[in-house]
C-alpha cells in the first residue's frame, strides 16, 4: 500500500520581504553607536582587511561620530520614531492592501530593528510557501542591497524548512518606480518653478564601484557621466544612477541644461565618486542659478541623509552661498503610486 502527501494550493501564501538598510533604536548616543558598530563592521560597507577595519572603526569613527550623529537624528525624530523606519511600516502596509490575502508582507532593517530575522520568522510562522525579497534601493550597491539581499538569504537559508526564495533586483530603471517618483515630485516642481534641478544620489568609494564596472569602463574618479547600461556595466551604481537621472529627467520635461547629478554622503579618506552634491551647489549659485529643487533617486523613504544632510544642511550651504530658494523633493515613501509599483514589482516575481 502506498500513501501520498498532498497540500491544497488554496493555503498556499507568498511571503514578501522588504528590506531596508536601518535605524538606531533612537537618537540617544548610545543606541547610535550601537547602530553604527553593526552596520560599519559590516565588511560590504568598509570593504578593507578585518584589523584594518577594526582600527578605524574603534579608534576613528566610534569615538567622535555617534554624538555627532546623534545629534543629526534628533533633528529629524518624530514622536513616532524613526522616519526611515516609519514610512517603511506605512509601505507594507500599503503593499499588503493591494496584495490581498495570499500575501503576507513584512519588513526588516540590515541593521538594528526590526531585524530581518524578526520579519523571517513572522513569514516561517504565517507557514508561508514562498518569499520575494526586495530591498528597497534603486541602484544597486553592495554595500546596500547586496549586504541587506545576503543577510536575508543567509537566514532564510537557516529555516529548518527552507522555501522556495525569489530575489528581485535593482529596479533603477522600473517604469513604476520612475513614474512613482515623477508623480511626487512633478506637482511640487511645476509650483516651485526651479531654476535648476539636482539628482543628488547616495555616494559609494570608487574602489566599490570598481569592484562592479569592467576594467574597461573608467568613469567612476570623474565628474563626466557614465555610458549607457550595458550587459558589460549593468552592475556599476553609478551608471544606474545616471541612467535614473534620464528617466527621471525624461517625464519631468527637463532638457539637459536644467538638471545636474551629483553624489552625497562620503566619508574621509578614501576617494568617492564624484560630482559631490555640496562642491556643485557654490558652482551652479555662480552660474546663476538662486532657485533649486534636489531630488535624492536613490532613497525610496525620507531618512537622515535626505532630510537632514539636503533639507536642513544643503539648505543652510545654499542659503549662505544666496541662494534664495531651496526645495527638497520627498522620497515616494508610502505614496499610493509607489505603493502600487512595489505590488506590481512583487506579484510578478
Amino acid at each position: 500500500m502506498s500513501y501520498r502527501c498532498r497540500m491544497s494550493s488554496s493555503t498556499e501564501s507568498t511571503g514578501v520581504l522588504l528590506l531596508q538598510l536601518g535605524t538606531p533604536d533612537s537618537p540617544r548616543t548610545r543606541d547610535v553607536r550601537r547602530y553604527l558598530r553593526q552596520f560599519l563592521s559590516d565588511p560590504r560597507v568598509l570593504d578593507m582587511p578585518a584589523p584594518a577595519r577594526s582600527l578605524l572603526l574603534n579608534a576613528v569613527i566610534l569615538p567622535f561620530r555617534p554624538r555627532r550623529s546623534a545629534e543629526a537624528y534628533r533633528m529629524i525624530w518624530t514622536d513616532e520614531g524613526s522616519p526611515l523606519a516609519i514610512h517603511t511600516s506605512r509601505l507594507r502596509d500599503e503593499v499588503q492592501k493591494r496584495l490581498g490575502p495570499d500575501y503576507i508582507v513584512e519588513f526588516g532593517m540590515r541593521y538594528q530593528r526590526p531585524s530581518i530575522e524578526s520579519a523571517v520568522e513572522a513569514l516561517d510562522s504565517a507557514g508561508v510557501e514562498r518569499i520575494v525579497i526586495l530591498p528597497l534601493f534603486p541602484q544597486y550597491a553592495s554595500a546596500a542591497g547586496g549586504s541587506a539581499a545576503a543577510e536575508a538569504l543567509r537566514i532564510v537559508a537557516d529555516r529548518w524548512n527552507v522555501p522556495d526564495v525569489t530575489t528581485l533586483g535593482a529596479f533603477f530603471d522600473d517604469p513604476g518606480f520612475l513614474d512613482s517618483v515623477a508623480m511626487v515630485a512633478g506637482p511640487l516642481i511645476d509650483d516651485f518653478a526651479p531654476d535648476h534641478v539636482v539628482f543628488s544620489y547616495h555616494g559609494l568609494p570608487v574602489s566599490q564601484v570598481r569592484k562592479s564596472e569592467p576594467p574597461s569602463f573608467t568613469c567612476a574618479a570623474t565628474d563626466e557621466p557614465c555610458p549607457a547600461i550595458t550587459t558589460s556595466n549593468r552592475y556599476c551604481y553609478r551608471a544606474q544612477c545616471y541612467a535614473t537621472t534620464t528617466g527621471l529627467a525624461g517625464r519631468l520635461g527637463l532638457d539637459g541644461s536644467m538638471y545636474t547629478t551629483t553624489f552625497q554622503s562620503r566619508l574621509a579618506g578614501q576617494k568617492w565618486i564624484r560630482p559631490y552634491t555640496d562642491g556643485e551647489l557654490p558652482k551652479l549659485y555662480d552660474r546663476g542659478v538662486r532657485r533649486l529643487a534636489v531630488l535624492t533617486p536613490s532613497f525610496t523613504a525620507d531618512c537622515l541623509e535626505t532630510i537632514e544632510e539636503i533639507g536642513i544642511r544643503g539648505r543652510e550651504q545654499w542659503t549662505h552661498l544666496g541662494g534664495t530658494d531651496f526645495l527638497l523633493v520627498p522620497c515616494v515613501n508610502s505614496e499610493a503610486v509607489w505603493a502600487e509599483a512595489v505590488a506590481t514589482m512583487v506579484s510578478l516575481a
